[in-house]
């Protein structure tokens, strides 16, 4: 039997890879208005940065990265030796962390300088269960915003989000953004220890990762997929009444500018999002086709101590990131069609072999040109090279054959209308530029 791919690692073939490279010229685009640049950061981290960044007790970090090793340091662990922590790597389960570990590390915040806007594209890693809209490599886009603290910079963000949706080509009525608070350091503390002395009351009623979770992060459990644990959590005390004075008012004026800007939006007081470093804003983008279960399709908030986390002076920090496989299952449930990544304007096919030097040097001239050009390599007879073209979906054929070569000359044939023309060989590329 053939070796496969890996389970959840799926091949990214050219029709696939052409809507990727399209999907991140979008986002350039988008993003791009709102004064964002493109970074790009190592596929491979720290696993510590992970650990301090992302939160030791998430599921992410506990159950699903992937760790990376040198072939000498994978010896040194089986012989029972200890690596270094910097030779324990792990392929990145999200990019927030790595783009804020690039902007600690090269300075990119200056005391009193202006906010970092950095957008970044590619895979991420996580080792989670395969089904529809989750694979354990996926691609995303996302983008990170640090040194600024403002709520417009939440609502930029977050009205950023919605537009390039909307430039994607996914309906407004296909979404629901929801939207939350989750405090600050100040607030938080005391909303958590409601939250677990609520869970201690309802612990036979939990499952056991909720009351694992109640011990080291209590609002994880607002996350858990147990229908049980749904209905136990639905009374469990909301953020939203133990919001400090600040964080209340940094909420309303959010949720004021997204009003402004005719944003629709919902408030749920259970998003609480899956990684240990949101401050205050946190939200997400659900939609309603196409995904299955998985029905988040984007999302983020503010994190406002990650940058300490790291290692970095205090630097509020705001981002999201969205899915390119989840967006595609959307737009095909809408029916957009994608574009296809095999194009030729001109196939060359040889009434014989005695032309294929100068159909080939009529190959080459047209691609100097600009124009995609394409002939038969495998000997085909005339008939079957007229098939090939159609499979390659040639926009015209140029036929060659002994006469029109002693002439000087090639046939043109355009593969819509079937019409045909006889024009010099050395005007064929330019009669090509014209009629496109």
């Amino acid at each position: 039997m053939a070796i496969q791919s890996p389970t959840g690692f799926n091949d990214m073939l050219p029709d696939d890879e052409l809507f990727w490279e399209e999907f991140q010229a979008v986002a350039r685009q988008v993003f791009g208005l709102y004064g964002y640049n493109q970074v790009e950061v190592p596929i491979a981290e720290q696993t510590e940065l992970f650990v301090r960044g992302i939160g030791e007790a998430t599921d992410v970090v506990s159950k699903e990265m992937f760790a990376t090793f040198s072939g000498e340091n994978l010896k040194t662990l089986l012989d029972g030796g200890n690596l270094k922590s910097k030779s324990r790597l792990s392929l990145r389960p999200e990019g927030t962390a790595g783009v804020v570990r690039a902007v600690v590390q090269h300075d990119l915040v200056p005391q009193g300088g202006a906010p970092a806007k950095l957008m970044y594209a590619g895979p991420m890693f996580r080792a989670e269960r395969v089904q529809k809209g989750r694979l354990r490599q996926f691609h995303q886009v996302g983008v990170e915003c640090l040194g600024a603290e403002e709520p417009t910079i939440d609502a930029e963000a977050i009205i950023m989000l919605m537009r390039f949706y909307e430039k994607v080509g996914i309906p407004a009525e296909k979404m629901n953004l929801l939207i939350n608070s989750m405090g600050c350091e100040k607030c938080r503390p005391a909303y958590r220890e409601a939250v677990r002395a609520y869970m201690d009351q309802h612990a036979d009623e939990l499952c056991e990762t909720c009351n694992t979770r109640k011990e080291i992060n209590p609002l994880r459990a607002f996350d858990c997929k147990n229908d049980g644990c749904k209905e136990v959590m639905a009374g469990a005390p909301r953020i939203s009444d133990h919001l400090c004075p600040d964080c209340k008012a940094h909420y309303d004026q959010v949720r004021e500018y997204l009003e402004l800007a005719g944003i629709s939006y919902e408030e749920d007081y259970k998003l609480v999002r899956g990684l240990d470093y949101y401050t205050r804003t946190v939200f997400e983008v659900q939609a309603s086709d196409g995904v299955g279960a998985q029905s988040a399709i984007g999302g983020g908030g503010r994190y406002d101590k990650l940058a300490e986390e790291v290692g970095g002076r205090p630097t509020p920090g705001l981002g999201f990131a969205l899915g390119f496989e989840r967006c595609k299952l959307v737009l095909e449930a809408c029916g957009k069609e994608f574009p296809k990544a095999a194009k030729c304007d001109l196939f060359i096919a040889c009434v014989d072999a005695s032309v294929r030097s100068a159909a080939f040097k009529l190959m080459q001239s047209c691609r100097d040109a600009g124009v995609t050009a394409e002939m038969d390599h495998q000997g085909r007879s005339l008939k079957s090279q007229f098939k090939l073209a159609d499979k390659m979906n040639a926009a015209n054929v140029a036929i060659l054959g002994p006469d029109e070569l002693a002439n000087g000359q090639v046939k043109l044939r355009n593969m819509a209308t079937h019409d045909e023309m006889l024009v010099k060989l050395e005007d064929a590329v330019s009669t090509l530029l014209a009629t496109e």
